[in-house]
């Protein structure tokens, strides 16, 4: 019988066929989530499903994939990882064959929610060996694609969509996404390398996973609620404030627990809770903008909407090409900074995008993409390079949490509360557009805020040692330490 390290793929030991399997792995759900608005109307009309329907279906897919994160963590713990990938593939496979066939409005709707939650399973169990496995000259190029996949997928994804709209035809782009998830399984078995689970004596952590489950899942129905209502019902609000609330225990929870799922304790210093900061309050305004900018042109031709949102593809593109360059510098706190700022900027160019001439609204959409691009990917490896290597899993867990509650939760309520305060529609948006810019702003102001007050100073990081060695790659100062001192 073959030993465990004796079952290797043919391309173990082959770099862009691991950069192939993440890029296959995450790209299509993130892609088709950001292109759902504009195929509203016609995945609704063909599969027979209310609109209502199809926001709460979009509500718990999102909100599978922020479960999912810490599910995979503990799976990680006991079970063997790339066997386990292996499995996600193929579940994702067949959930995203059954929503691109859609035989019934049940199936689609279960099919869409087990690829958001197959998609963080994979995000988890394929994108460290990619960041840690490959040495440290490989490790700009992992930045890059890394932000590529997010953040360019999620850029591409209004436009895909409202090209789709325009030609009346949704299923083609669902099937692509089987496709790409059936590469993905390929790449997978191609890139096959048997590990040892993480910690076979760690506990199971029951309480974790059901609070964040719960929370997930209650949380994410509220928001959708208040969305589908568009007014304050006792359950939109109950469900809302207890999923948060859960949330918030959930992290409180680990930061007391010795030996946790996700290390909050030790990330509660400068350098990881500025990541964190940015990286949540830039998902937020970013995915906010987005949704109000298709919101605004619902009555435009959708292909003209696509043409308009192009130039947020090109600049995640242009985002991720120049985090690849300054990868290796002590610029990317910097660069994390700016791209909160640039999200600001897009907020505020944005508050006439109801009405507004093609020309700001192209602006509008390139600035989004340069603010998301360049704020929430930097913002997750300043977190990361401040803890062991060994520990990025578990770090990429955490704040893919948080980043998915904040960004897939703030865009619904933030519709609501336009809605609600708002004498029309488009004094609605463009408040909510400058509620938007101001979520940047704090965010920007926080971050730098708790950079000053740790007394923290730019650092090159040392990624040979954080790789070879395991040790954190800067050095990170106590939170407030300035102010303690």
């Amino acid at each position: 019988m073959a030993s465990s390290r004796e079952l290797r793929g043919p391309l173990a030991d082959s770099y862009p066929a691991a950069v192939a399997l993440v890029v296959s792995a995450l790209v299509p759900f993130l892609a088709v989530t950001a292109s759902l608005a504009p195929l509203t109307k016609e995945i609704g009309k063909d599969v027979g499903l209310s609109k209502s329907s199809l926001e709460l279906t979009t509500a718990m897919s999102d909100a599978a994939y922020a479960f999912g994160t810490v599910l995979a963590v503990q799976f990680a713990q006991h079970l063997r990882q790339r066997r386990m990938l292996l499995v996600y593939v193929v579940l994702f496979v067949i959930a995203a064959v059954v929503a691109a066939l859609a035989p019934s409005p049940g199936l689609f709707v279960g099919a869409f929610v087990v690829e958001g939650l197959c998609t963080s399973l994979m995000l988890i169990a394929a994108v460290p060996p990619l960041v840690i496995g490959w040495g440290a000259e490989k490790m700009p190029w992992t930045g890059a694609i890394m932000n590529l996949c997010i953040f360019g997928a999620v850029a591409a994804g209004p436009s895909i969509g409202s090209f789709e709209a325009g030609w009346k035809d949704w299923r083609t782009l669902f099937w692509v996404v089987a496709g790409i998830g059936g590469l993905a399984l390929v790449f997978a078995v191609l890139t096959f390398e048997d590990v040892e689970p993480q910690d076979e004596d760690a506990r199971w952590d029951i309480v974790a996973i059901l609070l964040a489950a719960v929370g997930c899942a209650t949380a994410f129905f509220g928001a959708a609620q208040l969305e589908i209502h568009k007014h304050a019902t006792p359950l939109a609000l109950t469900t809302l404030f207890v999923g948060m609330t859960l949330i918030a225990v959930l992290v409180a929870y680990q930061y007391k627990l010795p030996n946790a799922l996700m290390p909050v304790e030790q990330m509660a210093t400068t350098f990881p809770v500025m990541g964190v900061t940015i990286a949540v309050f830039a998902s937020a305004a970013a995915f906010g903008l987005m949704d109000l900018a298709l919101t605004a042109l619902e009555k435009a031709s959708p292909t003209h909407t696509g043409y308009l949102f192009l130039p947020e593809l090109g600049a995640a593109v242009l985002t991720a090409i120049v985090f690849g360059a300054i990868f290796r510098t002590r610029f990317t706190p910097i660069y994390a900074l700016t791209g909160i700022v640039v999200l600001a900027v897009a907020g505020v160019v944005l508050i006439g995008v109801a009405g507004g001439s093609d020309a700001r609204i192209a602006t509008g959409a390139g600035l989004l993409g340069l603010g998301v691009g360049a704020a929430v990917s930097p913002g997750l490896f300043i977190a990361g390079f401040s803890l062991a290597s060994a520990q990025i899993q578990r770090v990429f867990a955490l704040i893919e949490l948080l980043r998915g509650v904040g960004a897939f939760l703030f865009a619904p309520v933030l519709l609501y509360l336009a809605g609600i305060f708002s004498t029309s529609e488009k004094t609605g948006i463009a408040d909510a557009a400058g509620l938007c810019a101001a979520v940047a702003v704090v965010g920007a102001a926080a971050g730098l805020l708790i950079f000053n007050a740790g007394g923290a100073r730019l650092q090159r990081p040392d990624l040979e040692t954080w790789q070879e060695k395991g040790d954190p790659a800067w050095d990170s100062p106590p939170l407030f330490q300035q102010l303690r001192d």
